[in-house]
């Protein structure tokens, strides 16, 4: 039973820094869009991982849920708290090691992806999972949803970049899964359990991550497309002409531009003219003196044949974080008006321009005022596609969620990409997920959380 013994339990064991209640625990109390708010007990803050086992210990003798929480970025409301000991890992913020002939780097769960980022490029390499909460999200919450971002068509999702992980489970025991090799046929992969697992199995408190060779030089562009069918034949003919050297390969439809100039009027718009697929395409090159004069190579036979409308170049990189910052200003531009259905869904990427073209006269048929603004990871098929219903009815809101669902099942893809279940999708899992995979999930839960106190109520709804 939770009650003031706890926190003050809590307190005496973490230090009065190390526990936030009442106005101090506030942006604990909600998630990143400011749609789910709660009451949490109060906000637990080790400074290592033995800090998280004796807030595990505190929790289980007193039956108080708890719920890990890194930057709060998501948008799933995976760290919704009511009652329960919001665990924040970001005094866990150490750098252990880089090993720059290993490429590999060591970190505690509450480093922020910015800092990992900034820390690789001081050793002249890449961590390339980036996104644009990545000055804010930590890469133990990166690891628990098992985040992408843009650089997915290249590098893979945070499950691809990790090596090992250290996780604090539910009975207070630490399983030391911290090896970084390559090559480990050693049993169950365990690691890849706890990655994605959003809090619900263990709590991640240290990683070691992959790097990469920093490229020397990165070409980037904006391109025009005639339709989406023709953005994937742009995106394979880029692969084959460069090698596979594609880091990023983003979609942004008319109403996209259309919301950011009306944000950022002085930015106007990316061509002379404007288009309705325009796509911002990055290549990260080795040899750097022919990275630009490449992309233009290619990019200008597809003119020719029709596949490309129009091109413009970053020439420095000023330009070149400036036509990032119209694609990661999605954020933001997506919540400039109420009642919007975030949604992240993943496909085939031969059927990504079906899905384009169908869903929005699909969803008008069910409410003729509603609208939609999606931004695509076109290289690897993941699409945001937010709906903007025409009022706030709860009612009307499931029912244009589950046809769209509908659509993305017919199409072969899935209902969750790259954010993660929470409470928001668990209808979701509960109707399209394979009932013996959720069983079989179910079975993994209770034989490592069997009090289902971690992270409860989210990513495996009950049977």
């Amino acid at each position: 039973m939770a009650t003031a013994d706890t926190v003050a339990r809590l307190r005496s064991t973490l230090g009065a820094g190390g526990v936030l209640t009442g106005a101090d625990a506030g942006p604990f109390s909600h998630d990143w869009p400011h749609e789910i708010a709660w009451t949490p007990l109060c906000v637990a803050r080790p400074a290592d991982r033995d800090g998280v086992v004796e807030v595990l210990r505190i929790a289980r003798e007193d039956r108080v849920p708890v719920v890990p929480v890194g930057g709060n970025t998501g948008l799933s409301g995976g760290t919704k708290g009511e009652g329960a000991i919001m665990l924040s890992l970001e005094r866990m913020n150490r750098i252990r090691d880089i090993r720059h002939d290993a490429r590999t780097m060591t970190v505690e769960a509450g480093v922020v992806l910015q800092t990992i980022r900034e820390a690789a490029a001081a050793h002249d390499l890449v961590f390339p999972l980036t996104f644009g909460a990545q000055g804010s999200a930590r890469i133990g919450g990166c690891l628990a949803t098992n985040a992408g971002g843009s650089n997915v068509v290249r590098y893979g999702s945070a499950r691809a970049l990790c090596l090992g992980i250290e996780v604090v489970l539910a009975s207070g025991e630490v399983l030391d899964l911290m090896s970084s090799v390559r090559k480990d046929n050693t049993g169950y992969d365990l690691r890849d359990l706890f990655i994605g697992s959003e809090g619900t199995l263990g709590v991640i408190t240290a990683a070691v991550l992959r790097l990469f060779p920093r490229p020397e030089t990165y070409a980037t562009a904006m391109v025009a497309a005639p339709d989406l069918a023709a953005a994937l034949t742009i995106l394979n003919r880029l692969q084959s002409g460069t090698g596979g050297q594609v880091e990023a390969f983003e979609y942004m439809p008319r109403n996209y531009i259309e919301a950011w100039k009306a944000h950022r009027p002085e930015t106007g718009e990316p061509f002379a003219q404007p288009y309705d697929v325009n796509l911002l395409v990055e290549i990260g090159a080795s040899a750097g003196a022919d990275a630009d004069a490449r992309l233009e190579d290619l990019l200008a036979a597809m003119m020719d044949e029709g596949l490309v409308l129009d091109a413009t170049f970053a020439r420095s990189e000023a330009q070149r974080r400036a036509m990032w910052a119209r694609r990661e200003a999605a954020g933001e531009l997506t919540v400039l008006r109420p009642h919007v259905l975030l949604n992240d869904v993943s496909l085939p990427l031969e059927n990504v321009a079906g899905f384009v073209a169908r869903i929005l006269p699909a969803l008008r048929e069910i409410d003729p005022g509603v609208d939609d603004f999606l931004m695509s990871h076109l290289g690897d098929g993941n699409v945001h596609y937010n709906i903007w219903p025409s009022r706030g009815d709860p009612a009307l809101h499931e029912r244009l969620r589950a046809r769209m669902e509908d659509l993305v099942a017919e199409m072969g893809g899935s209902f969750s990409a790259e954010h993660g279940i929470g409470v928001s999708k668990l209808g979701a899992m509960a109707r399209r997920k394979d009932q013996v995979a959720l069983d079989v999930m179910r079975r993994i839960r209770a034989a490592l959380d069997p009090d289902g106190l971690l992270n409860p109520g989210k990513t495996v709804p009950e049977a």
